[in-house]
């Protein structure tokens, strides 16, 4: 698969340890180097400042989507970014995604999740083709995957939807996995009484 562009969604904040940083750091230099552009949330603090400017100074394309709500809350960045200001947070999700064709996991909070799961949900469902990868850093993401198993084990999710939750523990082996998906077949939901 052709990656011309990778949204990550990560943190507003930076974590509490230096690798956090460090990864983020990691996966803007590997992007640019691959010449693979940044789509993310257009922040200049945090994870997001972290991976922005990691990429700028690579030499690499970034392009941020933000609201107005949050433009000034998360310092909007005002280097060589191409920084698009929408009205709303589904704006801003939807043009992500539209302008992507992956996504990389970096450690982050409760947005960070909820933009993920919501990719996720899109590919189990087949209204889009794009993978998603998890970087696990210092194992950050562990105990959400658990959390994926053990919807899985309560019957929840089914084996072919759980592995679109893919992890690698770092920057390059997330790249090389997203670059490498063949997208599944979408199975169809069975109906009361199917088996």
């Amino acid at each position: 698969m052709t990656l011309k562009r990778i949204c990550v969604f990560c943190g507003a904040a930076i974590g509490n340890k230096p690798v956090y940083r460090e990864a983020a750091v990691a996966l803007g230099r590997a992007m640019a180097a691959r010449g693979i552009g940044l789509v993310y949330g257009g922040g200049a603090i945090g994870m997001m400042g972290a991976v922005s400017d990691a990429v700028i100074e690579a030499g690499g394309e970034v392009i941020g989507i933000i609201p107005h709500g949050l433009l000034a809350r998360e310092a909007g960045h005002r280097g060589r970014v191409d920084l698009r200001v929408v009205a709303t947070m589904h704006e801003r999700k939807a043009m992500m995604a539209e302008l992507s064709d992956g996504f990389a996991v970096l450690p982050g909070g409760y947005g960070t999740l909820e933009e993920v799961v919501e990719v996720l949900t899109w590919l189990q469902l087949g209204i889009h083709r794009k993978p998603a990868v998890f970087i696990d850093t210092a194992g950050y993401w562990q105990p959400l995957l658990s959390a994926f198993d053990h919807m899985l084990t309560e019957g929840f999710l089914r084996a072919e939807t759980r592995v679109l939750a893919q992890v690698e523990p770092d920057a390059e082996s997330a790249l090389d996995r997203l670059a490498s998906f063949v997208p599944p077949l979408v199975p169809r939901w069975l109906l009361p009484g199917e088996e």
